[in-house]
């Protein structure tokens, strides 16, 4: 059977309730379909009038066909029934019979004999007066009913890219907007090595902030991408490692020799050492995040911008505060000394594998926002060349 790419697009409300973590978290860990691809939507009058001339048209129970039109019309508008942003995440996931595993497996039907062990059954609602009349519908997640219908709306999804996608903090309304900010955050390739939830947690523990998510972007991040994103480090390491330089010299340069060696002739030492040590640390760190060598693009100069071998997610955090809100979340930079409560204490490894990265200051988050293709003037729009082979 050949591949296919199917959708999961979470609704307004899922956002709205910060219940996107766990819808994330459960479309993660229950398949076994590849994660392909990431991006917010708020979609224009023009574009829900589309998408729901595909559902008029598909076979569909006349109950179920309404509540979804009405749905997509009340909810889905830049102007709707909540009068709040409609933010929406688009999720890809590319694999053999992704459509219906996706839909069924996963997601779950529209029903009103909801069960929690799909998504919709935890976080949709379908309730039905006794002459059938749907009296309240929230889906949670919306998908494709069948191939033919996913490849429409897989078109739209590619049409709409840029015109109604990417950074959507313009939807979002607040009452100074002189205290906003917007920061960067990424969760680390450690995260999607294997099938699991981790992800949707690590966003369930940001969404405690109250901050908004304006910003989605999956990311293989390349290695001229990673130099520059981590370049900051490079520099700091000089000085900030050289104590470790001349710990390692004391342990191993004593057993070699009879006689006491100085502490001064270990600094002399670590001098000549550190830029060494610097750039080696350096490149673990590119390498980590990349899954490529940098020693292996520098013999192959395309390795160097081609997309990476590891996956992250970058979000892209907006509100009150954000940068300081999203970094207390986060917790300190070692998971063994983090406070408890944190990502960072609960998601982390070691230094390096600690869970998550989130920028530092505002200006340092539209830096990196840039590097990474998830910042306004920047979008790559890197979903459609996930589509485009598919449609």
């Amino acid at each position: 059977m050949a591949e296919e790419l199917a959708y999961a697009w979470i609704t307004p409300y899922s956002l709205l309730k910060s219940r996107t973590g766990g819808i994330i978290g459960r479309l993660l860990s229950l398949t076994n379909l590849e994660f392909a691809g990431a991006r917010m939507y708020a979609p224009t009058d023009a574009f829900v009038d589309k998408y729901m001339a595909t559902i008029e048209a598909q076979e569909a129970s006349p109950r179920i066909k309404k509540a979804l039109l009405q749905y997509l019309d009340s909810y889905f508008r830049p102007n709707n029934r909540f009068n709040v942003s409609n933010r929406t995440v688009l999720l890809l996931f590319c694999g053999e019979d992704a459509v219906r595993t996706l839909r069924d497996d996963v997601i779950g039907p529209i029903s009103d004999h909801l069960k929690g062990d799909t998504v919709r059954g935890t976080y949709g609602d379908f309730v039905a007066h006794p002459n059938g009349e749907v009296e309240y519908f929230e889906p949670a997640v919306l998908t494709a009913a069948d191939p033919e219908i996913n490849r429409k709306h897989l078109r739209l999804f590619a049409e709409h890219a840029q015109s109604d996608g990417g950074l959507v903090d313009h939807v979002v309304k607040f009452k100074d907007p002189s205290k906003i900010e917007t920061t960067l955050v990424i969760l680390k390739p450690d995260n999607f090595r294997k099938r699991s939830s981790r992800p949707g947690n690590i966003i369930d523990m940001f969404s405690r902030t109250g901050l908004y998510i304006v910003g989605a972007k999956l990311l293989r991040m390349s290695v001229a991408q990673a130099e520059e994103f981590y370049s900051p480090l490079r520099k700091m390491f000089v000085e900030r490692l050289k104590p470790q330089v001349v710990s390692a010299l004391n342990r191993s340069v004593e057993k070699a020799f009879e006689f006491r060696i100085p502490a001064d002739t270990y600094e002399q030492m670590a001098d000549l050492l550190r830029e060494m040590n610097a750039a080696w640390e350096f490149n673990k760190i590119v390498r980590y995040m990349t899954g490529i060598d940098p020693a292996e693009a520098e013999e192959n100069p395309k390795l160097r911008t081609a997309p990476g071998r590891e996956k992250c997610l970058a979000l892209l955090y907006c509100g009150e505060g954000a940068v300081g809100k999203i970094r207390e979340r986060l917790g300190g930079t070692n998971p063994d000394t983090a406070a408890e409560g944190t990502v960072r204490s609960a998601y982390g490894y070691d230094l390096m594998r600690n869970g998550a990265h989130a920028s530092d200051s505002p200006e340092n988050a539209q830096r990196e926002g840039k590097i990474v293709g998830l910042w306004r003037g920047c979008d790559d729009a890197q979903i459609v060349k996930e589509i485009e082979p598919f449609i």
